[in-house]
């Protein structure tokens, strides 16, 4: 079976946005979807078949600051706000396709960790609709921007601190042979946090949590390193930015937003003939 794995990144990830709606509009077809982050929201449109609606919605809110802004996070404690994104956005503004979504056939995970004990959580998500939405949410709340998300007891934060990108994970579930989709250019290299001091202020009470922030550097460049070699062996193919996204992970500029995004279709374009080569490998 071949597997698509989707890298975060917050507005970064609108690059996987652009892979994936070129992917469906060729036909591009996997056999299971695991997603971190906003990797885990693109992909849940991909699996929907709802091409454009993640540029869309992005570049027309990335300045509302009921979507996202402190002004959000000093009233809420999400920076990005938990009922304009997870309930009116996908309810009213710029509705999601439940119906689609639940009549795919392609499985489809999200990636969450534990605050309690800094593992990774990975969750299929048979639909969307109320709780399973939290599921989103939660591997998509930041460390510090985000208030932990709790789905039947467990306290749960970000994906990316555990497993920025599940690959080892998907291989595990069977899914041999996978496509990955990364938000950083080649040669990216993490490093560590500068920001542990105050994590580790917030999260005192949770020191397995604060270890695997401490360590996600080392775990994400490994997890590189891997897929170099799931490369060469044949087993793995990845699309990564041709150059630097111009989004960041906050980025508020639409037309930023719409450049990484048309990044993404372009490299996606550029890569199809490999795409269909390795499918039918």
């Amino acid at each position: 079976m071949t597997g698509l794995v989707l890298e975060g990144g917050g507005h970064r990830g609108i690059y996987t946005a652009g892979v994936l709606d070129v992917f469906i509009e060729n036909k591009i077809m996997v056999d299971g979807v695991i997603g971190v982050s906003a990797g885990a929201i693109h992909g849940a449109s991909f699996v929907a078949g709802q091409v454009g609606r993640s540029v869309r919605y992005t570049e027309k809110y990335c300045n509302n600051k009921d979507y996202m802004s402190f002004y959000s996070l000093l009233k809420t404690g999400d920076l990005f706000n938990e009922d304009f994104c997870y309930r009116l956005l996908p309810e009213q503004l710029d509705p999601f396709d439940n119906i689609g979504f639940e009549k795919a056939t392609i499985p489809y995970y999200t990636v969450c960790t534990d605050v309690n004990t800094g593992k990774a959580v990975y969750h299929q998500c048979k639909s969307l609709r109320g709780e399973e939405m939290k599921w989103l949410q939660a591997s998509a709340s930041m460390p510090l921007v985000a208030r932990n998300v709790e789905i039947d007891g467990q306290l749960l934060l970000d994906g990316g601190i555990a497993d920025s990108i599940p690959v080892k994970k998907f291989q595990e579930m069977g899914f041999e042979k996978n496509i990955v989709v990364l938000t950083q250019e080649e040669g990216y290299v993490k490093k560590p946090n500068k920001m542990m001091h105050v994590i580790s202020m917030k999260y005192k009470k949770y020191p397995e949590f604060v270890e695997s922030v401490k360590n996600r550097h080392n775990v994400y460049n490994e997890s590189t390193e891997y897929l170099k070699n799931l490369e060469i062996a044949g087993n793995a193919l990845v699309i990564r930015p041709s150059q630097k996204p111009m989004a960041s992970r906050l980025e508020k500029d639409p037309a930023k937003i719409r450049l990484t995004y048309e990044l993404g279709r372009r490299d996606a374009l550029n890569a199809l003939h490999e795409i269909r080569v390795f499918l039918n490998s």
